[in-house]
């Protein structure tokens, strides 16, 4: 407790421009708290909804019907949105009929390519906000610190006698900012790193389940038949 208040006690005593830079780091930081546990949930939800779409489509059901199912429910996202795209496409364009099968099927990997890139930016929504606080809030508090350390020594040129007991308060108000530049460093930088490699494997699975619909949708053109299961 004599440690908290010792800290607010710097803060308040640290000049306008130190105390400037540390209301601006905790604004990074609670910010970034913000965010990480926001695309905690999407990323979360984003595999859960994946895996349980997984389940459905490698059933051996009615692709048909999966896809009237998702239609109707509206606002698909995921591997659900890539599959619509990617069906409605192909339905739409062996309607016309008198269409190359290579001409279906890239005209749908386009279609789910939309998708996918539709996607992977609401997945990557905010991440370079972490980034940008991960990269700079150090250094942001290192500015704090240095202008704090200056204002410190500069409080001196009227002492007779500079002391350790005069100077040091100075500098423990400056390096506060340090702190406060770390603390909302470490979290957004941690978190950055984790949620760019889950992203990143998640544009995997999408790529995958893409050529493996692909496939499906290659076969079932070539025999001329309309497409009922993914088998």
């Amino acid at each position: 407790m004599h440690g908290d208040l010792s800290i607010l006690r710097l803060m308040i005593q640290a000049s306008p421009v130190v105390q400037f830079v540390m209301a601006l780091l905790l604004a990074a930081s609670l910010i970034s708290w913000s965010i990480i546990f926001r695309k905690r949930m999407m990323v979360r939800r984003a595999r859960s909804d994946a895996d349980r779409f997984e389940n459905s489509f490698w059933s051996g059901g009615d692709l048909s019907a999966l896809y009237r199912s998702i239609e109707a429910r509206g606002g698909a996202t995921g591997m659900e949105s890539i599959f619509e795209f990617g069906f409605r496409e192909f339905a739409r364009m062996r309607q016309q009929g008198g269409l190359a099968t290579d001409l279906m099927l890239e005209g749908s990997r386009r279609a789910m390519r939309v998708a996918q890139l539709k996607e992977t930016e609401r997945l990557e929504h905010n991440l370079a906000t972490l980034a940008t606080v991960g990269s700079t809030s150090p250094y942001v508090g290192l500015f704090g610190t240095v202008w704090g350390i200056m204002s410190a020594f500069s409080s001196l040129s009227n002492v007779q006698q500079a002391t350790l007991a005069s100077v040091a308060p100075g500098i423990a108000e400056a390096l506060v900012a340090t702190a406060f530049g770390l603390f909302a460093a470490i979290p957004a930088v941690v978190a950055y790193n984790r949620y760019a490699d889950q992203v990143s494997r998640l544009e995997l699975r999408y790529d995958a389940f893409m050529e493996e619909f692909s496939t499906i949708l290659q076969r079932h053109a070539a025999r001329g038949a309309g497409v009922q299961a993914a088998t």
